[in-house]
């Protein structure tokens, strides 16, 4: 009895994670490019009481054994990058990856960052860069005199100066992706960076190669899907409840024995 205390806690303590992982996919609904996370679980260690196969006193071959595991722990999130629904804005520099891919942008570090937010903005020097300020990688500059900005599905950025009608090619976005995308670290700021789990970095051009092609005018929402996370919410919440059951019929029974006299 003393056991199934502990076993139960690990499954309280496994559920009450479970519940932060489900509040923080509800809680990005509107993220722009936000991917959902899902809580994966292990069993933890059996005692083995008797094994499988072993021979009894009579000669017999046990065909089960008899094991008692001590609970459940959290081993790892995965995050899904199925795409999110797309919402038009009409801003020429709002985009959206229609497909595989990622955007660069230059940290303050000097390190490159990944995201699927498309929502982009002209810092004071003309630079293309994300809300937060970091440069999109390869730079580009827009000119101050240019009228119209057209980004083309394979990601050639154009203007069109005023009294021209012929746009001017200024430069190219180029994407990123990975062989296993779910290995991404995740560092906020809808930011994640290259690990050695995610795979090299692969680069291409939007459109080719099994890469996605670009939208202009358009974002990427969150993937989370509420009623989903819902249901989620509430077999995580009824699990927890069950197992906190299963202490308080283990005290019960502890107390039963404590209360044995002779």
């Amino acid at each position: 009895m003393i056991r199934a205390l502990w076993t139960a806690s690990s499954g309280m303590n496994t559920q009450q994670t479970n519940i932060d992982i489900i509040a923080n996919n509800l809680a990005n609904v509107n993220t722009t490019g936000f991917k959902k996370a899902r809580a994966q679980f292990q069993d933890l260690l059996y005692q083995t009481l008797r094994e499988a196969g072993s021979v009894t006193a009579q000669g017999n071959m046990n065909p089960t054994g008899l094991q008692v595991g001590h609970g459940a722990r959290l081993v790892s999130t995965s995050k899904s990058y199925a795409q999110g629904d797309l919402v038009q804005t009409d801003n020429a520099l709002d985009l959206v990856i229609e497909g595989d891919g990622f955007f660069q942008l230059l940290l303050p570090d000097g390190s490159i960052g990944y995201t699927r937010d498309g929502s982009f903005k002209l810092d004071g020097e003309g630079r293309i860069v994300n809300n937060e300020g970091y440069l999109l990688q390869p730079e580009i500059w827009v000119p101050e005199d240019a009228t119209e900005l057209i980004v083309s599905t394979d990601g050639t950025i154009s203007v069109i100066y005023a009294g021209e009608d012929t746009p001017e090619e200024i430069g190219r976005i180029e994407l990123v992706r990975f062989l296993n995308p779910a290995g991404l670290m995740n560092i906020g700021r809808n930011l994640v960076r290259y690990t050695t789990a995610s795979g090299e970095p692969q680069y291409g051009t939007p459109g080719l190669d099994g890469f996605g092609s670009l939208t202009q005018g358009f974002l990427e929402m969150s993937n989370v899907k509420v009623v989903e996370e819902m249901v989620n919410m509430i077999v995580a919440q009824r699990a927890y409840e069950v197992n906190s059951k299963a202490i308080q019929a283990a005290d019960e029974m502890l107390q039963t024995a404590n209360n044995l006299r002779r």
